[in-house]
């Protein structure tokens, strides 16, 4: 699934015997896409070998506050790893890391990266049968989803012990199916479909030529990303791009010309609770295409043009339900010009950027936007990379639904 694609996993190890199965663990949250590190208790290293784990998870492994080994002792900041997990995931986790967890007790790395970390916490209880079941891991379990940790439940089956019962750690495949699942239904675009344009259109004029704009793409392709991030199925509607798509909740429909973009627009408006309409579309075309290729000629050429049909102002006419968003690109009286056009269109925000700003534009790899809703309120952001202003303007359209609602 996608959901943990680009994610960062700080994955904990605790000494039980289920401590072999994270092997399986790493290697299922690599190939969902998310980048893993591992702290391991000390004692954890009886069951499974960080050698192993560094060399799936391709980052070394963690155990102790400094690396006594190492001629420069380096510090291991618990701080700095907390930080940097999006999710803490701590699997097995025995019933003596559950009480420290419950109780505070910070005695190691991985326990004081746990009581560090802003991020949301999982674990996955593994231990015996008499264990799990008694009062004072119960009342453990409980504080820590008091706590706002959530607890991946164990299952039942053969123990260590030789005891059949509830206790074991769930397999590997099942705690990422689960901790994907409890993203996922926590996403605030879920269930949400969106509609996107991106690219630019080209405009045939002979059967080689054509007039066209200097659109990559990147910044709608971002969007698409993002939009899918937060949980929404996307229609993604590109014109000639080499930009790519990795998330499986987004559909590219593939067009080359402004007409081609507007029978697609208007096939998908009517099914979609949103639309971002990014796609630098020409504003004219060639009146009669020449079906032969046309000669160089000493004499000058002259071609006729007429002007394409406008997609988001056609889509502003029939808008019902939807949340319709438009992008000006403008070289001069940038707010002026974007704030008309947001009203002209019936728009229910506009995102404006600046030929003038450094670092914006087409084919860049940054961006420097304002948003603008529909009444005419302003939100202007510095200049970043185009997938931190596809995730601000995501952010910004989530807010904007749900003050509607």
């Amino acid at each position: 699934m996608f959901v943990l694609s680009g994610k960062k996993i700080l994955l904990g190890i605790t000494a039980g015997i289920a401590a072999y199965k994270t092997a399986s663990l790493v290697r299922l949250f690599i190939k969902s896409g998310a980048e893993v590190k591992v702290i391991m208790t000390p004692a954890s290293k009886d069951f499974i070998t960080p050698l192993t784990l560094s060399t799936l998870s391709k980052n070394p492994v963690h155990s102790t506050f400094y690396n006594t080994e190492e001629e420069n002792e380096q510090w291991n900041n618990h701080v700095d790893l907390g930080l940097w997990a999006d999710y803490f995931v701590v699997a097995p986790a025995t019933a003596n890391t559950l009480s420290k967890m419950a109780n505070g007790t910070c005695d190691n790395l991985l326990l004081a990266t746990y009581l560090s970390a802003k991020c949301p916490v999982y674990f996955a209880p593994a231990m015996d049968l008499d264990m799990y079941i008694h009062p004072s891991t119960k009342e453990n379990l409980a504080t820590l989803k008091s706590f706002g940790n959530t607890i991946i439940p164990a299952t039942s089956g053969e123990l260590a012990s030789g005891l059949v019962g509830e206790g074991r750690m769930a397999e590997p495949a099942d705690i990422v199916s689960f901790i994907e699942k409890d993203i996922l239904s926590s996403l605030p675009l879920k269930g949400k479909k969106l509609l996107l344009t991106a690219g630019p259109t080209y405009e045939a004029i002979d059967p080689v030529r054509f007039i066209g704009n200097y659109s990559s793409g990147k910044m709608g392709f971002a969007i698409a990303e993002a939009a899918a991030n937060l949980g929404a199925e996307v229609y993604l509607i590109s014109g000639p791009s080499n930009q790519q798509t990795k998330n499986v909740l987004i559909k590219k429909i593939d067009v080359v010309s402004a007409e081609e973009m507007y029978e697609a627009a208007h096939s998908y408006f009517k099914q979609v609770d949103i639309a971002i309409l990014s796609a630098a579309v020409a504003d004219y075309k060639s009146k009669n295409i020449v079906t032969q290729k046309i000669k160089k000629k000493d004499a000058t050429l002259n071609i006729e043009l007429i002007p394409t049909k406008d997609i988001l102002a056609s889509l502003g006419e029939i808008k019902q339900q939807q949340f319709l968003v438009g992008f000006a690109l403008e070289t001069d009286n940038e707010l002026e010009n974007a704030k008309s056009k947001l009203k002209r269109k019936n728009l229910d925000a506009i995102v404006l950027n600046s030929l003038q700003d450094e670092g914006a534009g087409f084919a860049t790899e940054t961006n420097k936007i304002t948003i603008i809703d529909k009444n005419l309120k302003e939100k202007s952001f510095k200049l970043k990379s185009k997938l931190a202003v596809a995730k601000d303007i995501m952010n910004e359209i989530v807010i904007s639904i749900r003050d509607q609602e």
